[in-house]
């Protein structure tokens, strides 16, 4: 039988991630995976070898693992760009952040311009208020770019959303809805900011959930992983899709492609299927599992978002009096789904933004665990921006992990300590120092079309804590570089149960590496996010990043 062939790539440096082999200058692959790891000596004994030494002045290190994304992120792009932040699509192409509603009239007037069916409705996403002091966007700033045309903006956290009164009249809602989370003025009109699934159902309804539905498409995966890659980013959770069947073929068809250079590990959102189908519809999916398709993990949401002040907070509630948020399942249904989906075997991605929310969860798995007892269950609270000390040694005592959205210090840092929650709780919040003191599994993430997916400058995040407006958040919640690479590796492979084969570079796993121009473990941590990214390797396949205009 013919062996098949063997490749040692040589490299200035390699972090394994392997605590008990962290470095290396060479790593031996053979079939798409990791046969030996060392020094070029060290490895003569696997037989001949081709030697590659395109990465002899590179650094590698275990391909990066998003453990909280959406394809959302790949679709988006299909429509109109409406954030504050400055953001590069898969293109390459820089745009510029919108810093007034008039820069958004004008970028959506530019838009329509392009449109030649008048009654196309116009989507843009990415706005968010919270950067606009106390004002909040309504119908008035839409109609000025149409009253004919129905307008839709998806706001940043994907929780909220304005339209404007063409696409209240299309969606049937006026001052008789009561649905909550419609927003409403003194008179008690629609001011056009929609809240939460229920709030935007109607609109959903009448135009269709275009934005999941790009990202779901096989256009929307491609492009999904070209972003992905360009972060040195080889494996991606999708933590929400409703594994349609349409949907499912398309995951199938991109990652069966050898020229798509990423991993996806798509969870099911039983919130977003109608057709409530349950266990047996991830049962089935999983049967389509391949080495770059990895089903079998359950989303559920049960509060909103901070900065969209929908997220459910304990007493006293938000910083400058403003009600609390909503429940987007109630108590009661939240008990029921994370029993019935511990019932049958998978782990759990629960968000939960606030305080009270995280309470809620901790009380359900502790007494779903008294039940229903499960060893290595891994049921991972997502985002738990609020957590006390308490709470993480909650969930250390239950065998829970955590992915913390550090990236909302940069983004809304300056916003959540001056607006939404105040010093104190800012300070603590993503607190990624206590789980590491509590001994909490924890990862870091994105949540990209949040924020853009890039695991080093999330990472930087946590090592840093500094806002946009460089105020440092908790510094003694800063955790060392070393620890905030685990979190963007072996820790989110840990949360997606595929620590087995993915997040360090050791024998037998993928041979999925990041391959950078600087050493993150030498570089100050100030500058860890300029780390630059050179490509991927993917199963040994080398996926060369272009260079970025």
């Amino acid at each position: 039988m013919t062996q098949a062939p063997t490749t040692i790539f040589q490299a200035r440096k390699i972090i394994t991630m392997n605590p008990m082999q962290p470095e290396a200058t060479h790593v031996a692959v053979r079939e798409g995976r990791i046969l030996g790891v060392g020094s070029a000596e060290e490895l003569q004994g696997w037989g001949p070898a081709t030697l590659d030494t395109r990465f002899a002045d590179k650094v590698l290190m275990p391909g990066l693992v998003e453990g909280h994304a959406h394809l959302l992120e790949g679709g988006m792009w299909d429509f109109v760009y409406a954030g504050y932040h400055d953001r590069r699509g898969p293109d390459g192409r820089l745009w510029p952040g919108l810093q007034s509603f008039d820069a958004l009239i004008e970028r959506l007037r530019q838009a329509q311009e392009k449109l030649s069916d008048p009654a196309q409705p116009l989507f843009a996403w990415g706005f968010d208020p919270i950067h606009f002091g106390t004002a909040r966007m309504t119908v008035q700033e839409l109609d000025q770019v149409s009253t004919t045309r129905p307008v839709v903006v998806l706001h940043a956290s994907v929780h909220l959303m304005n339209v404007n009164s063409a696409m209240l009249r299309r969606a049937g809602i006026d001052a008789d809805n009561a649905t909550e989370g419609i927003a409403k003025d003194a008179q008690g009109l629609p001011t056009g900011e929609l809240q939460e699934m229920a709030a935007m159902f109607p609109v959903f309804a009448s135009v269709g959930n275009v934005y999941f539905e790009a990202g779901q498409s096989e256009a929307g995966i491609r492009n999904f992983g070209r972003l992905a890659q360009l972060a040195g980013v080889t494996t991606s959770a999708d933590l929400s899709n409703n594994l349609a069947d349409d949907a499912v073929a398309s995951l199938v068809e991109a990652t069966s492609d050898p020229l798509f250079p990423l991993r996806l590990a798509p969870a099911y959102s039983p919130m977003r299927d109608l057709d409530r189908r349950g266990p047996d519809c991830v049962r089935q999916a999983m049967l389509k599992n391949t080495d770059k398709l990895h089903f079998g993990q359950i989303k559920m949401v049960v509060d909103g978002s901070i900065q969209g002040f929908t997220a459910r907070l304990r007493w006293p509630l938000y910083y400058q009096g403003q009600p609390n948020g909503l429940w987007v399942i109630s108590p009661q249904q939240t008990r029921e789904l994370i029993d019935q989906y511990h019932r049958a075997g998978f782990t759990i991605h629960i968000h939960t933004n606030g305080d009270e929310a995280t309470d809620l969860v901790l009380d359900t798995v502790e007494a779903v665990l008294r039940d229903a007892p499960r060893w290595d269950h891994r049921h991972t609270l997502q985002h738990c921006q609020l957590a006390d000390a308490t709470q993480f040694k909650r969930m250390a005592a239950l065998g829970m992990s955590v992915n913390l959205f550090a990236n909302h210090l940069y983004y809304w840092g300056d916003a959540h300590y001056n607006v939404t929650v105040g010093p104190d709780r800012a300070n603590r919040m993503n607190a990624a120092g206590t789980a590491l003191r509590y001994g909490v599994p924890f990862s870091l993430h994105s949540d990209a079309p949040i924020t853009p997916i890039a695991p080093l400058f999330t990472a930087w995040c946590a090592v840093n804590r500094q806002t946009a407006g460089g105020r440092v958040l908790g510094p003694h919640e800063r955790i060392p570089v070393y620890d905030a690479l685990h979190a963007v590796t072996l820790g989110a492979a840990h949360t997606l149960r595929l620590d087995h084969c993915i997040g360090s570079i050791e024998i037998g796993k993928y041979a999925d590496f990041a391959v950078l121009h600087q050493d993150p473990l030498e570089v100050p941590p100030q500058a860890l996010r300029d780390v630059q990214v050179w490509g991927t390797v993917l199963g040994g396949q080398v996926f060369e990043a272009p260079v970025q205009p």
